[in-house]
Parts: structure tokens; sequence; C-alpha cells
């Protein structure tokens, strides 16, 4: 196969070039050659249209023995590395299983699930929060490997960032409430935690397999404390209607069905808002996103 019949989806396109500009711009360029270069070298035929997310090129194959799988591409360049010995170290425990890896390049060959039924395919949200937990307890029973980025790493540069990035909000009492946050992950980040998370499991990096009901896909591994993996699922499917006891709720889904500790829990959740909203002011924004706020006070407030 050639790289000219190899279609890098528009939506991939815009996403590397705005968050990573011409780097971005420059592995969209060289990605279907990349793509076409493993196709051949692995044996691999083409077996349906082609997909992606924000930061990957993922193209259904079959290999030469007749295994479904997918082929995934990523640029080295990228934030969170460790996808590939994440996967390796779970070896299919609660996730897709990697059949085959190119480290140095970070392609990757893994087991196809069902990449049209996600966790938005089970309507009982509680049932689906709950599906995304035990997924989770799974998960983060294994040690991180030592090459594994750590959340304690992550968490310190988070605090000592949060003074300055703080003065840049419009409103004052927005600046107070991230340097609070600051100081309230500051109180656990001395004992950070040394789990395998996926840092990324919302309801769209679950999908249905055929070996089991759910598994999860595109970890973004970190080394930690797993009250910071909950996050995502409280956020994502955002409840407009009734947003505190929607958070509330699946917070206290997540804590019971993974037998956590709420207050420490808590306070990584507010470390996940904390990090977002210093991603979004250091992006440019001049006020915290009322979604973090939210997450943020109904994980700490009680009544």
């Amino acid at each position: 196969m050639t790289a000219e019949e190899i279609v890098v989806p528009p939506a991939l396109v815009a996403a590397q070039v705005r968050f990573r500009g011409e780097a971005g711009r420059a592995w969209v360029e060289r990605v279907a050659g990349v793509a076409a270069d493993y196709l051949d070298r692995w044996r691999l035929r083409r077996d349906g249209p082609t997909r992606s997310g924000v930061a990957g090129l993922v193209l259904p194959v079959i290999t030469d023995d007749g295994t479904p799988a997918m082929l995934k591409l990523q640029d080295t360049d990228w934030d969170h590395p460790g996808e590939g010995l994440a996967l390796r170290t779970w070896a299919g425990d609660g996730a897709a299983r990697l059949l085959r890896e190119d480290p140095e390049t970070w392609t990757l060959l893994i087991e196809r699930l069902d990449p049209d039924r996600d966790l938005h395919a089970v309507k009982d949200d509680t049932a689906a929060v709950r599906v995304i937990a035990t997924l989770l307890n799974r998960l983060n029973a294994y040690t991180a490997p030592p090459e594994i980025p750590r959340l304690a790493d992550r968490a310190e540069k988070l605090i000592a960032d949060a003074p300055l990035l703080a003065a840049r909000l419009r409103d004052p009492a927005e600046g107070r409430l991230l340097r609070r946050w600051a100081d309230q992950v500051a109180e656990v980040v001395g004992d950070a935690g040394d789990r395998l998370l996926h840092w990324d499991l919302h309801y769209e990096n679950v999908l249905a397999g055929g070996r089991e009901p759910w598994l999860a896909i595109d970890p973004k591994p970190l080394a930690g404390d797993p009250g910071f993996e909950l996050a995502p699922a409280l956020w994502n499917r955002w409840d407009k209607a009734a947003p505190v006891r929607t958070v509330r709720r699946r917070f206290d889904v997540m804590v019971e069905t993974m037998g956590l500790d709420r207050e420490r829990a808590a306070v990584w959740t507010v470390g996940r808002s904390l990090q977002n909203s210093i991603w979004s002011v250091e992006d440019g924004d001049v006020a915290l996103e009322p979604e973090q706020v939210t997450i943020a006070e109904a994980v700490t407030r009680r009544g």
C-alpha cells in the first residue's frame, strides 16, 4: 500500500495544528508514509476506514494470521509517553491487548475492540460510571514501571506555577481559588502514589470488546494515586441541568466501587481542576472554566 492511499482525517490535522503548531503539521505530512511502511513491514491488510483521535492515526487491519487489530501511529514528541509500556504492563487485564510495538516510533498494533460502541451506549449513567471505576480498579492494581512519568513531579510543578498564573485571571476571587486548590494539593503531594494510572479513562475511552464486555483504550499513563483518575468521568457527559448533584453522585459511586479514601480522592480531583485550569490560563484564558469550579466544589463540599 502507498502513502497516497491513506487519507489523514481532517479532524486529526486540525487538532495537531491547533495543539502543536508546525511540529504537528510536519507530523501529519509524514504519517501516511510511516503508516504505509508499517503495513508492509508487519504484513498487515487494511480492513476499514481510517480513524483518529487528537494525537494518533488509527487504521483497522488484519494480521497475516487473520487477527483483527488496530495499527496506531503517534508522534514521539507528544506530552504523555508510555502508552505501549502501559498496555504491555496490563497485558490485557482491563485494557486492550498490545500485540506488537516499535518503541522507537511509538507505533502500536493493538487488539481490535468495537470502535463504534463506547460507554455512551450505556444510558444509565450510574451503571456507566461504575464500569469505569471497575476498570480503574484493575488497571490501578499494577505498580507503574519506573519509566512512567510521576504524578508527584507534575503536581509539584502545578503548585509552583499556580501563584503566577493566578495573577493572570481577570477576577481576583478566581485567582484566590486557584491558589487555594494548589494549597490543597500541596498537602498530599508528598505521598502521590506509585500505581499505574490510565489518566484519561472517560466514556469514549472504554470500548466494547469480544473477550470482555468493556475494555480501556488510549492511556496517558502516570505513576500516582488512583484518586487522580476520577475526574474524566465527572466532566464527560456533562449534566447541564443538575451538574453538582450529578458530579457528587458519580464521584461517590467511583469512590465506593474503588474503595478509595473519600477526602484524599477529593483533593486529587481538585488537583485535576487545578491542572486543567492552569493549562487553560497558559493558553490565554483569563477566567476559570465553570465546569472545573463546579467539580472542585462538588467533591469537597459536604451537605
